[in-house]
């Protein structure tokens, strides 16, 4: 089991965890991008570039991860996408999305592309903050603890 990150719009401060957490536990955290993302020297880390374009960073994700796979991402169509597959998806703000809760979220994302094309201006979210960080961590965790706990010999 791995870690996947849509790092296109991935917070500097999450990447940041995961680049702890993949130092602190071996596991491999690979980040793609359409775009150049720096990472540190690691034999735990991996950056994939792929090629401009629509979906083509979540298209890359989804035919590489396997059951049981994490990927870190805000986009909620890719999101389901990798329940679908078999892995679970970790928002950066410590949502853990289950097969329950991202059509909800799916719908509530199509409502408000309908009412920002009808002209009502609906916001952005809010920067990443201190809870949302404790939440990201504590979720990487227990997702990480859950991995070692199957890593380990008779499991």
């Amino acid at each position: 089991m791995q870690i996947w990150v849509d790092a296109d719009a991935c917070p500097a401060v999450i990447k940041e965890i995961l680049l702890r957490a993949a130092e602190r536990t071996s596991v491999r955290v690979t980040f793609i991008a359409n775009q150049s993302v720096p990472l540190p020297r690691s034999r735990n880390l991996r950056f994939v570039q792929v090629a401009a374009g629509f979906n083509v960073a979540d298209d890359r994700i989804v035919a590489s991860i396997e059951a049981g796979d994490l990927v870190v991402t805000a986009d909620i169509p890719l999101a389901a996408a990798v329940i679908d597959r078999g892995g679970l998806a970790l928002n950066p703000r410590g949502e853990l999305y289950t097969r329950e809760n991202v059509r909800e979220r799916l719908s509530m994302r199509d409502f408000l592309d309908q009412l920002r094309g009808s002209g009502v201006h609906t916001g952005g979210p809010a920067a990443i903050g201190a809870r949302d960080r404790k939440a990201f961590a504590g979720e990487l965790d227990r997702w990480l603890a859950r991995r070692a706990r199957s890593q380990q010999p008779g499991s």
